[in-house]
Protein backbone atom coordinates (compact mmCIF):
# COMPACT_ATOMS: atom_id res chain seq x y z
CA UNK A 1 0.00 0.00 0.00
CA UNK A 2 2.66 2.17 0.67
CA UNK A 3 4.37 2.03 -2.68
CA UNK A 4 0.94 1.97 -4.48
CA UNK A 5 0.75 5.51 -2.72
CA UNK A 6 3.89 6.85 -3.62
CA UNK A 7 4.11 5.02 -6.57
CA UNK A 8 4.59 8.83 -8.80
CA UNK A 9 6.98 10.16 -6.62
CA UNK A 10 9.14 6.85 -6.58
CA UNK A 11 9.10 6.36 -9.93
CA UNK A 12 9.98 9.95 -11.01
CA UNK A 13 13.04 8.79 -9.37
CA UNK A 14 13.97 6.88 -12.28
CA UNK A 15 12.79 3.05 -10.00
CA UNK A 16 10.60 1.03 -10.99
CA UNK A 17 7.60 -1.19 -8.73
CA UNK A 18 6.58 -4.75 -8.42
CA UNK A 19 4.46 -6.01 -5.30
CA UNK A 20 1.15 -8.40 -5.74
CA UNK A 21 -2.02 -7.01 -6.09
CA UNK A 22 -3.65 -9.10 -3.00
CA UNK A 23 -6.20 -7.01 -0.91
CA UNK A 24 -7.07 -5.14 -4.11
CA UNK A 25 -3.03 -3.16 -3.86
CA UNK A 26 -3.66 -0.76 -6.87
CA UNK A 27 -0.88 -1.09 -8.98
CA UNK A 28 -0.15 -4.68 -8.10
CA UNK A 29 0.88 -6.63 -10.89
CA UNK A 30 3.80 -8.79 -9.31
CA UNK A 31 2.62 -12.62 -10.00
CA UNK A 32 5.24 -14.55 -8.15
CA UNK A 33 5.00 -18.21 -8.64
CA UNK A 34 7.83 -20.24 -6.89
CA UNK A 35 8.87 -22.50 -7.81
CA UNK A 36 7.63 -23.22 -11.10
CA UNK A 37 8.82 -23.48 -14.90
CA UNK A 38 12.35 -22.17 -15.13
CA UNK A 39 11.50 -19.61 -18.33
CA UNK A 40 8.33 -17.95 -16.01
CA UNK A 41 9.66 -15.48 -13.93
CA UNK A 42 12.01 -14.08 -17.25
CA UNK A 43 8.82 -13.83 -19.34
CA UNK A 44 6.28 -12.22 -16.10
CA UNK A 45 9.26 -9.44 -15.14
CA UNK A 46 9.41 -8.76 -19.19
CA UNK A 47 5.78 -8.15 -19.08
CA UNK A 48 5.10 -6.17 -15.50
CA UNK A 49 8.79 -4.00 -15.46
CA UNK A 50 9.65 -0.69 -17.52
CA UNK A 51 12.81 -1.36 -19.07
CA UNK A 52 13.99 2.40 -19.03
CA UNK A 53 13.87 1.97 -15.17
CA UNK A 54 17.42 2.27 -13.33
CA UNK A 55 16.64 -0.33 -10.83
CA UNK A 56 13.90 -2.23 -9.45
CA UNK A 57 11.90 -2.14 -6.02
CA UNK A 58 10.31 -5.89 -5.54
CA UNK A 59 8.23 -6.17 -2.47
CA UNK A 60 6.53 -9.60 -2.06
CA UNK A 61 5.92 -10.89 1.75
CA UNK A 62 5.43 -14.63 0.28
CA UNK A 63 8.74 -15.13 -1.21
CA UNK A 64 10.10 -17.32 1.73
CA UNK A 65 7.08 -19.72 1.21
CA UNK A 66 4.11 -20.37 2.57
CA UNK A 67 3.57 -20.92 6.25
CA UNK A 68 1.46 -24.10 5.65
CA UNK A 69 4.36 -26.22 6.31
CA UNK A 70 4.51 -24.70 10.07
CA UNK A 71 2.02 -27.50 10.57
CA UNK A 72 4.87 -30.36 9.93
CA UNK A 73 7.14 -28.52 12.00
CA UNK A 74 9.32 -27.15 9.10
CA UNK A 75 10.04 -22.99 8.90
CA UNK A 76 10.36 -22.31 5.55
CA UNK A 77 11.47 -25.66 4.19
CA UNK A 78 12.18 -24.75 0.36
CA UNK A 79 13.60 -20.55 0.97
CA UNK A 80 16.77 -21.73 -0.46
CA UNK A 81 15.43 -23.08 -3.87
CA UNK A 82 12.32 -20.40 -4.25
CA UNK A 83 15.37 -18.19 -4.04
CA UNK A 84 17.19 -19.46 -6.10
CA UNK A 85 14.69 -19.27 -8.85
CA UNK A 86 14.03 -15.69 -7.93
CA UNK A 87 17.46 -15.02 -8.31
CA UNK A 88 17.85 -16.35 -11.89
CA UNK A 89 14.54 -14.71 -12.64
CA UNK A 90 15.40 -11.03 -11.86
CA UNK A 91 16.51 -8.65 -15.03
CA UNK A 92 20.02 -7.61 -12.69
CA UNK A 93 21.49 -8.23 -9.26
CA UNK A 94 20.30 -7.73 -6.19
CA UNK A 95 21.79 -4.53 -4.25
CA UNK A 96 20.24 -4.62 -1.01
CA UNK A 97 17.57 -6.27 1.01
CA UNK A 98 15.75 -5.31 3.78
CA UNK A 99 13.93 -8.44 6.32
CA UNK A 100 11.48 -8.17 9.00
CA UNK A 101 12.15 -10.99 11.53
CA UNK A 102 8.70 -11.57 14.12
CA UNK A 103 8.73 -13.14 17.10
CA UNK A 104 7.81 -16.94 16.62
CA UNK A 105 4.98 -17.10 18.88
CA UNK A 106 3.58 -14.33 17.21
CA UNK A 107 4.33 -15.52 13.31
CA UNK A 108 2.86 -18.24 14.42
CA UNK A 109 -0.41 -17.35 15.79
CA UNK A 110 -0.90 -14.78 13.19
CA UNK A 111 -0.31 -16.96 10.45
CA UNK A 112 -2.84 -19.98 11.73
CA UNK A 113 -5.43 -16.98 11.88
CA UNK A 114 -4.81 -16.18 8.85
CA UNK A 115 -5.23 -19.01 7.20
CA UNK A 116 -7.91 -20.29 9.08
CA UNK A 117 -10.03 -17.29 7.62
CA UNK A 118 -10.45 -18.94 4.56
CA UNK A 119 -9.38 -23.00 4.92
CA UNK A 120 -10.36 -25.65 7.42
CA UNK A 121 -7.59 -25.95 10.16
CA UNK A 122 -6.70 -28.74 12.60
CA UNK A 123 -7.14 -27.62 16.01
CA UNK A 124 -4.55 -24.76 17.47
CA UNK A 125 -3.51 -27.59 20.11
CA UNK A 126 -2.85 -30.31 17.75
CA UNK A 127 -0.41 -28.19 16.19
CA UNK A 128 1.53 -27.15 19.27
CA UNK A 129 4.20 -29.88 18.77
CA UNK A 130 5.18 -28.74 15.40
CA UNK A 131 5.86 -25.44 16.62
CA UNK A 132 7.39 -25.50 19.68
CA UNK A 133 9.51 -28.55 17.79
CA UNK A 134 10.12 -26.02 15.04
CA UNK A 135 13.25 -27.10 12.11
CA UNK A 136 14.86 -24.21 11.47
CA UNK A 137 14.27 -20.61 12.04
CA UNK A 138 15.14 -17.01 11.36
CA UNK A 139 18.86 -17.77 11.03
CA UNK A 140 18.50 -20.36 7.93
CA UNK A 141 15.97 -17.91 6.17
CA UNK A 142 18.24 -14.79 6.86
CA UNK A 143 21.99 -16.59 5.73
CA UNK A 144 19.91 -18.01 2.22
CA UNK A 145 19.17 -14.42 1.42
CA UNK A 146 22.51 -13.25 1.78
CA UNK A 147 24.39 -16.55 0.43
CA UNK A 148 22.00 -16.90 -2.41
CA UNK A 149 21.17 -13.35 -3.79
CA UNK A 150 24.53 -11.74 -2.23
CA UNK A 151 23.71 -8.33 -1.82
CA UNK A 152 26.22 -5.45 -1.09
CA UNK A 153 23.84 -5.10 1.89
CA UNK A 154 21.74 -7.16 4.26
CA UNK A 155 19.44 -5.29 6.78
CA UNK A 156 17.42 -7.08 9.46
CA UNK A 157 14.82 -5.54 11.63
CA UNK A 158 12.66 -6.65 14.14
CA UNK A 159 9.08 -6.40 13.95
CA UNK A 160 8.56 -4.11 17.26
CA UNK A 161 11.33 -2.08 15.51
CA UNK A 162 10.26 -1.61 12.28
CA UNK A 163 8.40 1.70 12.53
CA UNK A 164 6.75 3.36 9.39
CA UNK A 165 6.85 1.69 6.09
CA UNK A 166 8.29 5.44 5.15
CA UNK A 167 10.72 3.92 7.49
CA UNK A 168 11.66 0.92 6.25
CA UNK A 169 11.49 2.46 3.06
CA UNK A 170 14.32 4.66 3.43
CA UNK A 171 16.24 1.60 4.35
CA UNK A 172 15.96 0.04 1.57
CA UNK A 173 16.45 2.76 -0.80
CA UNK A 174 17.81 5.24 1.29
CA UNK A 175 19.36 6.81 -2.46
CA UNK A 176 16.48 8.37 -2.90
CA UNK A 177 16.18 11.98 -2.11
CA UNK A 178 14.45 11.93 1.70
CA UNK A 179 11.40 13.53 1.23
CA UNK A 180 8.24 13.53 3.50
CA UNK A 181 6.36 9.96 2.48
CA UNK A 182 2.64 9.67 2.56
CA UNK A 183 1.43 6.71 4.56
CA UNK A 184 -1.28 4.68 3.86
CA UNK A 185 -5.19 5.19 4.87
CA UNK A 186 -6.28 2.03 4.50
CA UNK A 187 -5.23 -0.98 6.60
CA UNK A 188 -4.67 -4.71 5.62
CA UNK A 189 -4.42 -7.94 6.66
CA UNK A 190 -6.08 -7.48 9.49
CA UNK A 191 -7.20 -11.20 12.31
CA UNK A 192 -10.68 -11.89 12.78
CA UNK A 193 -12.03 -12.07 16.04
CA UNK A 194 -11.95 -15.24 17.70
CA UNK A 195 -15.95 -15.33 17.07
CA UNK A 196 -15.52 -15.04 13.45
CA UNK A 197 -12.86 -17.78 13.37
CA UNK A 198 -14.79 -19.95 15.27
CA UNK A 199 -18.15 -19.61 13.11
CA UNK A 200 -15.94 -20.04 9.62
CA UNK A 201 -14.55 -23.26 10.83
CA UNK A 202 -17.98 -24.58 11.86
CA UNK A 203 -18.90 -23.83 8.05
CA UNK A 204 -15.66 -25.52 6.45
CA UNK A 205 -16.19 -28.26 9.14
CA UNK A 206 -19.76 -28.97 7.60
CA UNK A 207 -18.27 -29.28 3.77
CA UNK A 208 -19.09 -25.66 2.48
CA UNK A 209 -16.49 -23.37 0.41
CA UNK A 210 -16.73 -19.75 0.67
CA UNK A 211 -15.70 -17.15 -1.81
CA UNK A 212 -13.93 -14.41 -0.66
CA UNK A 213 -16.87 -12.43 -0.34
CA UNK A 214 -18.78 -14.98 1.82
CA UNK A 215 -15.78 -14.95 3.85
CA UNK A 216 -14.87 -11.47 4.59
CA UNK A 217 -18.69 -11.02 5.31
CA UNK A 218 -18.61 -13.59 7.98
CA UNK A 219 -16.12 -11.59 8.98
CA UNK A 220 -17.45 -8.34 9.28
CA UNK A 221 -20.44 -10.03 11.21
CA UNK A 222 -18.52 -10.90 14.15
CA UNK A 223 -16.47 -7.99 13.98
CA UNK A 224 -17.85 -6.32 17.21
CA UNK A 225 -17.75 -9.86 19.37
CA UNK A 226 -14.00 -9.37 20.85
CA UNK A 227 -14.30 -11.86 23.62
CA UNK A 228 -11.11 -14.18 24.00
CA UNK A 229 -12.25 -17.59 23.17
CA UNK A 230 -9.11 -19.37 22.62
CA UNK A 231 -8.71 -20.18 19.26
CA UNK A 232 -5.03 -19.85 19.13
CA UNK A 233 -3.05 -19.43 21.94
CA UNK A 234 -0.12 -20.92 23.55
CA UNK A 235 0.11 -22.16 27.53
CA UNK A 236 2.50 -20.48 29.61
CA UNK A 237 5.22 -22.92 29.54
CA UNK A 238 5.11 -23.14 25.76
CA UNK A 239 5.24 -19.33 25.43
CA UNK A 240 8.40 -19.28 27.66
CA UNK A 241 9.97 -22.50 25.28
CA UNK A 242 8.97 -20.34 22.20
CA UNK A 243 10.42 -17.17 23.38
CA UNK A 244 13.81 -18.53 24.63
CA UNK A 245 14.66 -19.93 21.13
CA UNK A 246 13.74 -16.24 19.32
CA UNK A 247 16.05 -14.90 21.59
CA UNK A 248 18.55 -17.30 21.08
CA UNK A 249 18.54 -17.02 16.86
CA UNK A 250 18.38 -12.79 17.31
CA UNK A 251 21.43 -13.29 19.24
CA UNK A 252 22.74 -15.65 15.90
CA UNK A 253 21.56 -12.97 13.99
CA UNK A 254 23.31 -10.17 15.50
CA UNK A 255 26.73 -12.05 14.95
CA UNK A 256 26.35 -13.41 11.96
CA UNK A 257 28.75 -12.13 8.94
CA UNK A 258 27.55 -9.85 6.42
CA UNK A 259 24.11 -8.46 7.96
CA UNK A 260 23.23 -5.46 9.36
CA UNK A 261 21.27 -5.89 12.40
CA UNK A 262 19.04 -3.70 13.72
CA UNK A 263 17.34 -4.28 16.71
Amino acid sequence: MFLAKNSPAIRVQGYDLAYPGRDDIPGGRLRLRLPGPGNYLNDHFNEVLNPDAKALILSEENIPGSMKPFYKGEFFPGVRRRLRMLRDGLPGPVARIVYVVRPYEELFVSGYRKWAEDNPVPAFDTLIGAYRNMKGGWPHVVSALRDVFEPAEVVVVTYPNRGSNADLFRLLVPEITDREWEEPQRLVNLSATDAALVALQKIYASGQKLNRRAWQKVIADHADQRDKLGFAEFAPLELAILQDRYRKDLEELSQMPRITFLR
